[in-house]
């Protein structure tokens, strides 16, 4: 007995040890924070991770420690120093947020930050909103969605997709968000890794941070069109990763990648037994030719979408995910921990919207886009013309030029526009949203010229 107590002790001090240097550790990341605020560097390093996942793989070599124990555990210490390195970081939403409370003092505010549609739901979404009461669709449902609403998103998807899918394939959630939240949660395990292309709506990050999930970020750039390297996305995979996401098309760039491009990373991901997770909430709004990750039959893909963009739904909070049984059952078991099931009002309202025609809506935006994209040029921002969704990501050619104190000063100007920061390492960029009227962008944009003026 004694024996085993000493054993006990000496694990306990070990563990106090390991306390100690995680303090250590965790006020060394908040002084590195600081300096990296300072000099205008991103949180995150790749290249020094890669380079310390190196040697603690040597080390355990060396040692006779399962690596896959030490890399998942030196995960939670990379997600730790992003944690404390990010607590002031901003993105859209705060810039957002920044801007509601300047409109409660009184101060006109041109949204061109946040991707909402200014335009109406359908029509029959106000008469769905009268007659729901009297339809009875009120009480407590199937954490999976009502049946007769999964059956309805099965024949639309499958229309519109030319996919074989039934309402055992669909959960309804509150937004797509919540999706990627409870496909994130329920599929991987803290340590594993997700891999995330950049730039990327941050979501998909914070989920994972909050998860305990390492992201890997494969960093695409304006040279490149926005475009991964098949050898990029082949280097970052390792035993620890378990997922990829795609979000095509894309925010904040409006990208969709060439169809050839991405098979060979849907048939990496299948090579390499990895979760594909596809934010789909941009597809009606499309120029070019487009691939719905749904179209592979992948059993390990989970494809999200939303009624927010595509019937201008944003307050209703109303989504859904398609994947396999398996996976739908995973993920309505955490749905139905957190909700118990989404509002059944809702998912009548949005089951009648389905019935609309909303093909306007993309011209609508296409025709907006236009009008940011000549704007744009005329001010001699570099940006790539998107292929779909509702935004520019622009490049500010301005010495010095730091996106998050632009946006913090243009909101002064009584325009709101995203820093690109919030999507990656992206610091001279911003996303202006084509999510209002042809006068109002218009009259943004001559903000937007006007600020830059002044700055150079």
């Amino acid at each position: 007995m004694s024996d085993i107590n000493d054993l006990r002790n000496k694990m306990d001090e070990v563990t106090l040890q390991m306390i100690n240097l995680l303090k250590t550790r965790t006020d060394i990341a908040k002084e590195i924070g600081e300096v990296k605020k300072n000099i205008g560097k991103g949180v995150t390093d790749e290249t020094r991770e890669d380079n310390l996942r190196g040697k603690v793989i040597s080390v355990c070599r060396e040692i006779g420690l399962d690596e896959k124990i030490a890399t998942k555990f030196l995960n939670f210490l990379f997600n730790e120093s992003i944690k404390v390195q990010s607590s002031n970081k901003q993105n859209h939403l705060s810039v957002f947020l920044k801007a509601k409370e300047l409109e409660q003092q009184g101060k006109n505010i041109i949204h061109m930050e946040v991707g909402e549609p200014d335009f109406s739901p359908p029509i029959i979404v106000k008469d769905a909103l009268q007659e729901v009461y009297d339809k009875g669709f009120l009480k407590y449902g199937q954490a999976k969605g009502m049946p007769i609403f999964r059956e309805a998103l099965a024949k639309y998807v499958n229309k519109k997709f030319n996919s074989n899918i039934s309402q055992e394939n669909i959960i309804v959630s509150p937004g797509a968000r919540f999706s990627i939240f409870t496909a994130i949660t329920t599929l991987l395990n803290p340590g594993d890794e997700m891999i995330v292309i950049e730039p990327a709506w941050p979501a998909y990050k914070d989920c994972a941070l909050n998860s305990g999930i390492k992201v890997r970020t494969i960093s695409t750039s304006f040279e490149n069109k926005w475009e991964p390297s098949i050898e990029q996305i082949k280097n970052t995979i390792n035993s620890n990763t378990k997922m990829i996401v795609l979000n095509y098309p894309n925010n904040p760039t409006g990208k969709i990648l060439p169809e050839s491009l991405q098979d060979q990373i849907v048939d990496i991901a299948k090579k390499n037994n990895l979760y594909v997770l596809s934010d789909e909430i941009y597809s009606e709004y499309v120029k070019s030719s487009w691939k719905s990750v749904l179209n592979y039959n992948y059993e390990k893909s989970i494809v999200t979408q939303s009624f927010s963009k595509s019937h201008a739904m944003t307050g209703f909070r109303i989504g859904y995910a398609i994947a396999n049984t398996t996976i739908i059952e995973k993920m309505a078991k955490l749905e139905a921990l957190c909700l118990t099931n989404v509002s059944e009002p809702i998912q009548y309202i949005a089951m009648k919207a389905l019935e609309a025609d909303i093909s306007n809506n993309n011209k609508t935006v296409q025709n907006r886009l236009d009008i940011l994209i000549q704007k744009a040029k005329e001010m001699n921002l570099d940006i790539i013309v998107p292929d779909g969704a509702m935004y520019i990501f622009a490049r500010v050619n301005m010495e010095g030029f730091d996106g998050v104190e632009f946006a913090n000063s243009s909101l002064e100007k009584g325009l709101a526009i995203a820093p690109g920061e919030g999507f990656g390492d992206y610091k001279n960029f911003i996303r202006i949203s084509a999510c209002q009227e042809d006068k109002t962008l218009i009259k943004g944009m001559n903000i937007l010229k006007e600020i830059m003026s002044d700055k150079q």
